[in-house]
């Protein structure tokens, strides 16, 4: 079964269309990336398939339940909004305890959950302690734990890593990749470095509208960026410049930029770039250190299809 579906979505706030039109899938076992600038309607989407809002109209389905039953979402759902709040007087065991009371689980069954969910997350040894001593990233971790009590089949994340630091933000997307294929992970951000790292598939959304939406190697072979980067031995940075300005006209280079020792020409045709440059080096002098053809990251896909390069689903 298809683990998320949205059909023709739209949340209308009077004359501000929070979404628009919204359609995607999500396949089950993934890690989902939902990507949009600020204000795109990511929260939103995300209010909607939990439940916590209704739609002004269109269709969305959580494992085949529709997103406007609550009550039957929360049960097959977990959620970690983007600032997830505690009982900061308790201890992160008697936290998970409690949630798990919430869903009715057993005593016995409780105990062993709350176990296996601390380890799971790395707090087995902070356990006894209270959250209000807990770092920015252990209470995320936590908070991933609470939304897993009741076994998920779809786990929402909303902002997960942000505003911690690098070690906070790998613990929380190494977690993140140990839950593939054990539930769905619909993972909302702006940090597409990490997009990049765990997630299977991406979709980019933008003024409440679905621009693209693919699985991410399909995404970078679809906007590969024909360019190639040379770097030269520092204290050349001028003749780099210049050499750069004798190949702007040229009818195979698309663009330049340069930063410091490092120059980065778009091409259109990288065989004949090749070819052209090496031999264009070897002419100037220039002590190169590095030539290579470059792969596009995801950030640089991400700005070709916001600034309307990219091409609507």
């Amino acid at each position: 079964m298809t683990a998320i579906i949205t059909r023709d979505l739209k949340k209308f706030y009077g004359s501000v269309h929070a979404l628009d039109g919204l359609s995607l899938t999500v396949q089950p076992g993934t890690v989902f990336g939902f990507l949009g600038p600020n204000g795109a309607g990511k929260t939103t989407t995300i209010r909607l398939l939990t439940g916590l809002s209704r739609p002004t109209s269109g269709t969305a389905t959580v494992s085949g339940v529709d997103a406007r039953q609550s009550r039957k979402i929360a049960r097959i759902i977990g959620y970690l909004p983007e600032e997830p709040a505690f009982y900061r007087w308790m201890t992160g065991y008697e936290f998970i305890d409690y949630t798990a009371r919430i869903f009715h689980i057993s005593t016995g069954e409780r105990s062993r959950r709350v176990k296996e969910l601390l380890e799971l997350v790395g707090l087995a040894e902070a356990a006894k302690r209270r959250i209000g001593g807990y770092s920015r990233g252990m209470r995320q971790r936590l908070g991933i734990a609470q939304a897993l009590v009741n076994q998920p089949e779809v786990l929402f994340l909303d902002e997960p890593v942000s505003a911690l630091d690098p070690t906070g933000r790998k613990e929380v997307l190494d977690l993140i990749d140990s839950l593939r294929g054990k539930c769905t992970v619909f993972m909302s951000t702006h940090i597409l470095a990490d997009v990049e790292r765990v997630c299977d598939s991406i979709g980019i959304i933008d003024k409440g509208k679905m621009i693209v939406e693919a699985p991410q190697s399909e995404l970078m072979g679809r906007f590969t960026i024909p360019a190639i980067e040379v770097e030269v031995i520092a204290g050349h940075e001028k003749d780099l410049e210049k050499w750069l300005k004798s190949l702007r006209n040229l009818s195979w280079v698309k663009n330049t930029q340069v930063d410091g020792t490092k120059a980065r020409l778009t091409v259109k045709d990288l065989e004949k770039a090749r070819k052209e440059l090496f031999h264009a080096l070897n002419t100037t002098g220039l002590p190169v250190q590095r030539f290579e053809v470059v792969t596009p990251t995801l950030e640089d896909i991400f700005l070709q299809v916001i600034n309307g390069k990219g091409g609507a689903k």
